[in-house]
């Protein structure tokens, strides 16, 4: 097995599970995150300190929530590029914009590898270490890690070089908020019609309807929240807006905007 120290900054829904997968395929991983580390359960003791966290990690995997977060791990408040001597890979796996993850080359020294690894599948995959992984870096890199993301997730899709991997996210993610939009606006309807959900879910998944949202709707864990700034239904709003960013000179931005102002429209569903 390769020997990496790993930090995972970020051990919330999606950070937290795959710390713990990381430890049970044997690597040596711990975690940091500005929460007390109390209110982490079972990995609370593998969640350090900011400076013991700096001082061991030589391998960096970024699963904050945004590019402010990120740049707070990076260059801010906890400043690992300058803070952490033994950094030498970064993976970048929140969903942010393609256009922040290339300009990071210029910003972050040559010696340390730059990975985007974003991933999908919601934290029950994250749970159960079968993420979707979407890649981009220079081969020899992922080559080299490629046992930490087989220890985490159960696809792995090499878009290419670096930046490659966001990129793919963002339009994965777009059609992702537009199912979640449009799915909820159905179930919606069908309240209204007298149509019963579980029976119309069970439709769906074998018919024309089917998506990801609507396959997954009794496990996937924000599938009936409403939206707010903080939970995952807010991510998504977040998410169309780094694909907006990065979309081509000159396109037609009416469908994603008309999608995200859906989301963000959107109430719990009980």
């Amino acid at each position: 097995m390769t020997t990496h120290h790993i930090g995972i900054a970020g051990c919330g829904r999606m950070g937290g599970p795959m710390l713990s997968a990381l430890r049970a395929a044997q690597f040596d991983a711990k975690g940091f995150d500005i929460r007390p580390a109390s209110e982490f359960g079972e990995n609370a003791r593998h969640i350090l300190d900011l400076e013991t966290f700096c001082a061991r990690t030589d391998t960096l995997i970024s699963v904050v929530r945004d590019i402010d977060q990120t740049d707070d791990v990076l260059f801010g408040a906890q400043n690992l590029i300058a803070n952490a001597p033994n950094l030498r890979t970064i993976i970048l796996s929140s969903t942010l914009s393609p256009r922040y993850v290339r300009d990071l080359r210029t910003r972050v020294p040559d010696h340390i590898a730059l990975i985007d690894a974003p991933m999908s599948g919601a934290a029950i995959a994250a749970q159960e270490a079968r993420l979707s992984f979407m890649l981009g870096g220079n081969t020899a890199d992922l080559d080299h890690h490629q046992p930490l993301f087989d220890a985490m997730g159960a696809h792995f899709h090499r878009m290419g070089s670096y930046g490659a991997g966001m990129q793919a996210k963002v339009l994965n993610n777009l059609l992702a908020a537009s199912n979640t939009a449009m799915t909820r606006l159905v179930l919606d309807w069908a309240d209204q019609s007298g149509l019963d959900e579980a029976a119309l879910l069970k439709l769906i998944a074998t018919s024309s309807g089917q998506n990801w949202l609507a396959s997954g709707f009794d496990s996937i864990e924000f599938a009936r929240d409403g939206w707010a700034a903080d939970n995952s239904i807010g991510i998504l709003t977040k998410d169309v807006a780094s694909a907006l960013d990065a979309a081509p000179q000159d396109s037609d931005r009416t469908l994603p905007e008309t999608v995200q102002a859906a989301i963000r429209a959107l109430k719990p569903r009980a």
